[in-house]
């Protein structure tokens, strides 16, 4: 994939090892950020051809999150099945696939590229702080001195950079409803409407300290349509270090009336109402404990990647027109040049998972896992994960517009995040209290 190696990676000497913790970048280093490097850890100079613009700070904060401020552009070319082979360089081999596997309608359509991710002053400041504090712990399973937003904008390896992913800003506390849509290969579907409120401990109402000091976030998910499934809720306290204390996580099932525990609520265990499409650490592109794997910083490199799409969050649009049989619908759909972090993620000897490995691309300026590409037990690749990355300007958040997640061996898909027909969607004003993710809380939620 005309890879270069990344000049940010240490030396041997800096492998992980079972006694040591890994230490944060120095003063001189992190100084970069804001200068060389964005806030966020990405190159702030554009390419050399032009294709890719510089950072000047991101998308403008704007009160209609939903208005196309690109609503003009046209696409500047089309890969398709017949001229894949001239853009491999710039595409996943899942990509690849996927252009294989649907000739006759899968397309990128690819437009001027323009670095919109943006976070608040107080998120850029926490993340410099980071930088020079926070260490890997555990074998690569817990961070120390983590302060908000991305945890390593300057990483060393693999772990750090799929942390940064997992401790990105996304907005502190919210509360969204989107559908979650398995689609059959005819292009048949229902969708499944979900609630969920999400909140990091900073952002508790009358958060007490040292009380969530191992903890990431709080997460509670309801499913509110079909009604065969709804009255079911799921709570999850989201740890950072999962093998010292295990996510914690308990379910309210409808039909038994009572709360559980569930620590099956992990790595591949069936994700809700999914219909078997995607595993739980598959939802967000990937979540939980990365005990399982080995992880590898591959480096850095140009790929077309799903960017900007305003197109697709239109509220006009209805989910028929957006799901067609296969895959999104293309005409809808926004690509467009970035540089993206390559990590391989190899299952360690003796662990278990549906996938023995997984590559993913993660973008550099909001470290968003754009694309995924996911291997089975004989090696051969099954899924193609694509995020859909979408800029919430009203409260500069980077985050998406929807997921998807194809099954190239049965021709099934699944899609989340969908908000079209849902009104705003994503609602970042919402606080809540600690006493709202409780088991007793979910248990009052728990009625049809």
């Amino acid at each position: 994939m005309n890879l270069k190696p990344t000049r940010l990676l240490l030396s041997m000497g800096l492998i992980l090892s079972s006694s040591t913790a890994l230490a944060a970048v120095s003063e001189q280093d992190a100084a970069r950020l804001g200068q060389s490097l964005t806030p966020m850890g990405a190159e702030q100079a554009g390419n050399t051809e032009g294709t890719i613009p510089a950072w000047n700070g991101g998308l403008p904060p704007a009160d209609n999150r939903y208005q196309d401020p690109f609503a003009d552009e046209q696409p500047l070319f089309e890969i398709n099945a017949g001229n894949a082979e001239q853009h491999k360089d710039k595409l996943s081999p899942g990509q690849l696939a996927m252009l294989q596997k649907y000739p006759d309608s899968f397309k990128m359509k690819v437009y001027p590229s323009h670095r919109t991710a943006a976070v608040p002053d107080n998120i850029q400041h926490s993340m410099r702080q980071n930088a020079v504090r926070a260490i890997l712990s555990d074998d690569g399973n817990g961070i120390q001195q983590l302060s908000e937003g991305v945890a390593f904008p300057i990483p060393n390896n693999g772990l750090e950079a799929i942390w940064n992913h997992m401790t990105r800003y996304r907005g502190g506390s919210l509360a969204r409803t989107f559908v979650q849509v398995p689609v059959n290969a005819n292009g048949s579907f229902t969708p499944v409407k979900i609630y969920e409120k999400m909140a990091w401990p900073n952002y508790l109402e009358n958060n007490k300290p040292g009380k969530n000091d191992n903890i990431l976030f709080y997460f509670v998910q309801q499913v509110k349509a079909p009604t065969r499934l709804t009255g079911n809720v799921l709570l999850v306290h989201e740890t950072i270090d999962q093998i010292t204390q295990p996510r914690q996580a308990w379910s309210y099932n409808a039909g038994q009336r009572r709360v559980r525990r569930a620590p099956q609520i992990a790595y591949d265990a069936p994700g809700t109402a999914t219909d078997g499409q995607r595993t739980t650490d598959n939802l967000d592109m990937f979540n939980g404990a990365p005990d399982r794997y080995n992880w590898k910083l591959v480096g850095k490199q140009e790929m077309y990647i799903p960017y900007n799409n305003f197109k697709l969050a239109d509220r006009s649009l209805k989910y028929d027109e957006i799901l067609q049989p296969g895959h999104l619908n293309p005409e809808l759909t926004r690509y467009e040049l970035h540089r993206v972090w390559k990590v391989e993620a190899t299952l360690k000897d003796g662990e278990r998972h549906i996938y023995a490995k997984r590559t993913f691309y993660l973008d550099e300026d909001s470290w968003q896992i754009s694309v995924v590409d996911h291997f089975d037990g004989r090696g051969e690749l099954w899924r193609v994960g694509e995020a859909f990355q979408f800029q919430y300007r009203d409260v500069q958040v980077p985050w998406i517009t929807a997921e998807t997640l194809y099954d190239l061996q049965s021709g099934r898909y699944l899609v989340g995040g969908l908000t079209n027909e849902e009104g705003n969607g994503f609602d970042f004003s919402q606080r809540f209290k600690y006493k709202e993710f409780t088991p007793q809380a979910i248990r009052r939620m728990g009625k049809r």
